[in-house]
């Protein structure tokens, strides 16, 4: 299992290897009001919201993008938020962010669960979970 800890630089190879991690049913974060607006239409809908806290120079987290936009897909339920790092930089150390990726599964706006690395069968087993409880509450 994979995982990067920040850094301070861009390289400027990045551009070369772009990887589109907002793609699927993925809604990309961007500002603080980005946040607050889906972190409230989640709260009004009783969604859950799994975070993706990432960056794109992170190998780990360009790997397990594709599999984040399946997740997205298969499980319309749950809304699902990408987080940059780099773009939100004092919004993710906020959230003490010390490594990506870090997913946030949030409910009413408050914590419920995390996974620090690029773990592909434990985030499944995280998200298999939730859904299941949303398809049981009589909601």
């Amino acid at each position: 299992m994979g995982n990067c800890v920040a850094r301070n630089y861009k390289d400027e190879s990045d551009a070369d290897h772009a990887v589109n991690f907002a793609s699927g049913n993925i809604h990309l974060i961007t500002t603080k009001e980005s946040w607050d607006e889906k972190i409230s239409e989640a709260n009004n809908s009783g969604k859950f919201v799994v975070v993706n806290f990432s960056a794109s120079w992170c190998g780990p987290c360009r790997m397990l993008a594709p599999f984040y936009s399946e997740l997205s897909e298969k499980y319309p339920s749950l809304m699902f938020v990408i987080v940059d790092v780099d773009e939100l930089t004092e919004f993710s150390s906020s959230w003490d962010i010390r490594a990506t990726p870090t997913f946030f599964i949030l409910k009413d706006g408050q914590q419920v669960d995390k996974l620090v690395g690029a773990n592909k069968p434990e985030l499944l087993k995280k998200i298999i979970k939730i859904a299941e409880s949303v398809t049981q509450d009589p909601k």
